[in-house]
């Protein structure tokens, strides 16, 4: 009997691994699909731009990891156990970069923002605030998608 435990132990940690595999590989494939129409060959039209690839490996990640990938030294001004929030200061802009230890409080974060409105950059588990002018490069340098607050102010 002692000896059906290792194998049972063994067999679990391959499925462990495989889902593992499963789920790192995922995202990856689905950034690499192709978006020609199979009929015309064509590009068809998209209606975002895909994210950047590094995001699928990055994301969820580090304020210092964010920070790193869009070129700057980032200073930690909030260290809380919802939230980690950096400063971006660069020549082409300054911008915040705030990571969350579960999705819930990204959306607790983003209802709240909700009432000054704006226009943030989103991926899991983290926001950058940047000008609009700097949202596309840092778009094109971490991934994620944008998500516009302005349409959920509140009303009177």
């Amino acid at each position: 009997m002692s000896q059906q435990h290792p194998q049972r132990s063994s067999s679990r940690r391959g499925v462990a691994l495989a889902a593992l595999l499963t789920a790192l590989a995922l995202p990856l494939a689905t950034a690499c699909t192709s978006d020609t129409s199979p009929d015309t060959g064509k590009k068809k039209p998209s209606e975002s731009m895909p994210p950047a690839p590094v995001a699928a490996v990055v994301a969820p990640a580090k304020v210092e990891v964010i920070a790193k990938l869009t070129g700057c030294e980032v200073t930690i001004r909030t260290n809380a156990e919802e939230l980690r929030e950096g400063v971006c200061h660069t020549p082409d802009g300054d911008y915040l970069i705030t990571t969350f230890p579960q999705e819930r409080y990204k959306r607790i974060w983003l209802d709240s923002a909700a009432v000054y409105g704006g226009r943030y950059l989103v991926g899991n588990k983290w926001v950058i605030t940047a000008p609009p002018k700097l949202q596309e490069s840092l778009r094109q340098k971490v991934g994620g998608s944008f998500e516009d607050l302005n349409d959920h102010s509140t009303q009177s």
